[in-house]
Order: structure tokens, then C-alpha cells, then sequence
């Protein structure tokens, strides 16, 4: 069963990528809108076959939301500290040839926490020697995922809104008028890390507002400088001195790992397809 091909398929709530994989390499691919929320009370299996029609005929495992209660079947979660092996014990099989991959949960000192698909990348990461076993990996995105990993397996971790709280400001809030320019590391994204690791983070985004209408910040750099505030408050709370090994896209792995070098810490890229990759691939030879 290991040594044939399989289907893995990263399914999000509003994104999906598909690979076929042969040995541990991507031989074929494809990536679509269609997370989740856009399918149709019970079409995931015409889904499936759609993948397998432009994949081939194939066995799959699924990762991400589509284990969650508003996917296709929930999954449950493994229990902290995770390793690759209890995720492929406590798969869960919607239909025959296809598993999901359950997700990780955390509970420490009366706060709980989840996550679904980035164990796969966090865990191919130690298998595939990207990250040492006892390491620090941050996944910036719309929630950002602080992962601590001892004995390569996810020992605990923390999710911060850090992305999500970005595009919130920018829609609805008062300041959101001020967020029209580009967001990237320069000065005013190094301003606003330095200002956000003061822990007073409600107040200087208050003070975005009077910046603007004092003059003391032009208006085309508010959006980097609230960038920094929020990425530098995450950093600050979390990242220490040490390495942090990043998983993210170049843009947004920019931002990240400028924030840590100034708050005293050292980034180190990882390809986060590449973990994808090696995760899916451990999780299927263990089935053999």
C-alpha cells in the first residue's frame, strides 16, 4: 500500500491543493478555490471523484478543515504532545479509499486550543530534517500558529488572530481609513514591531488615528506600521531570543522574520510545501 501512489489533499475552508504523490515527489498537482464552505451539503464525494478524475484513480488522505465540524466528517483531535503515528491511528475513513487526518488539540492552565492541517506541516517538517526535533516553528497566516516540537512531536502551541485581527482593522475599523498603503518591512513596519512589543497594543492602535491627523506619520505608512504593531506584539509574546523556524509564504516569512531579528531572535525559512510533502508521506507509509 506504502509504495503506491496517494492523493493528499491540503482542504481549507476556502482554499484546496491536491497532490499526487509517488515516492515521496509531487507528480502532479492542483489548487482551486473550493475550501470547504463551498461545497454543497453532501458533495463530498463527487468532489473526491472530481480530484481523481484530474489526479487519477488514486487512495487519498484529506488534512484541514474538511476533518472539522463544518467539513466533511469531523476527525476529533490528538492530544498534545502529537506525533505522526497517533495521527495515523485516529484517522477517520468518510468512504473507501479515502482517510482524514485528525487534527491537534492543547489545554494548559484553563486555555484550549486547536489546530487542523498545520500538523502535517509542522511534523513533515522534523521528519524531513527541515527543523530539528526540539525546535520553535511559527506558521504566520490568518492565524498564526506558535508550535514548540520536543522529540519531534508537537509538545504544545499557541494560535494567535495575528492575521485575522489585521483584516478586521482595515474593514471595519476607525483606523481602517488610515490602512490604505502597502505593507512591508521598512521603517514604519519597524516602528510599529518595536511599538507593539511594549505591551501596550490597544492604545498605540488608537494612536494610528492622531498620528494621521497631527502629522506625525504619513498616512501611506500606517498600514506597515499597524502590520508591525500586531506581527511585533505575536513576536514579543512568543518568539524569545532563540531560533524560530518559519513556514511561510515570502512575503509574509519577510515580515515575520524581520520582527524576530529585531526583537533579538534569529529566523530560519522553511519550505512549507516541502513539509506538506514529507508530513502526507510519513502519514501514508505508516498505513502499511
Amino acid at each position: 500500500m506504502g509504495q503506491q501512489d496517494f492523493i493528499a489533499v491540503d482542504w481549507g475552508t476556502t482554499n484546496r491543493r491536491a497532490y499526487r504523490i509517488r515516492a515521496g515527489a509531487v507528480i502532479d498537482s492542483v489548487q482551486d478555490a473550493l475550501g470547504v464552505t463551498a461545497v454543497p451539503a453532501g458533495g463530498f464525494e463527487q468532489e473526491v471523484a472530481r480530484l481523481r478524475e484530474a489526479l487519477g484513480d488514486a487512495p487519498m488522505l484529506l488534512a484541514g478543515m474538511v476533518g472539522s465540524n463544518r467539513g466533511w466528517m469531523d476527525a476529533g483531535y490528538v492530544p498534545t504532545p502529537a506525533t505522526l503515528e497517533q495521527l495515523s491511528a485516529a484517522m477517520v475513513a468518510p468512504m473507501e479509499g479515502v482517510r482524514i487526518i485528525p487534527g491537534v488539540r492543547h489545554v494548559a492552565e484553563g486555555r484550549g486550543d486547536v489546530m487542523r492541517g498545520e500538523e502535517v506541516q509542522l511534523l513533515g517538517a522534523i521528519s524531513a530534517g527541515l527543523a530539528p526535533p526540539d525546535a520553535l516553528l511559527c506558521q504566520p497566516g490568518t492565524h498564526c500558529k506558535w508550535a514548540w516540537m520536543r522529540d519531534g512531536a508537537i509538545a504544545r502551541f499557541v494560535t494567535a488572530m495575528t492575521g485575522e485581527m489585521f483584516a478586521l482593522l482595515r474593514k471595519h475599523a476607525l483606523i481602517g481609513q488610515e490602512m490604505t498603503g502597502e505593507v512591508m518591512p521598512g521603517d514604519a513596519f519597524a516602528e510599529g514591531v518595536r511599538d507593539g512589543a511594549r505591551g501596550d497594543l490597544l492604545a498605540s492602535l488608537f494612536g494610528v488615528r492622531p498620528a494621521s491627523l497631527l502629522g506625525l506619520r504619513a498616512q501611506a505608512d500606517a498600514a506597515a506600521y499597524v502590520s508591525g504593531l500586531l506581527i511585533g506584539a505575536d513576536c514579543a509574546a512568543h518568539a524569545g531570543k532563540g531560533i524560530v523556524h518559519l513556514l511561510a509564504d515570502p512575503a509574509l516569512g519577510a515580515l515575520y522574520a524581520c520582527a524576530i531579528e529585531q526583537l533579538g531572535g534569529r529566523a530560519e525559512r522553511i519550505d512549507s510545501h516541502a513539509a506538506f510533502i514529507a508530513g502526507a508521506t510519513r502519514l501514508w507509509e505508516n498505513l502499511t
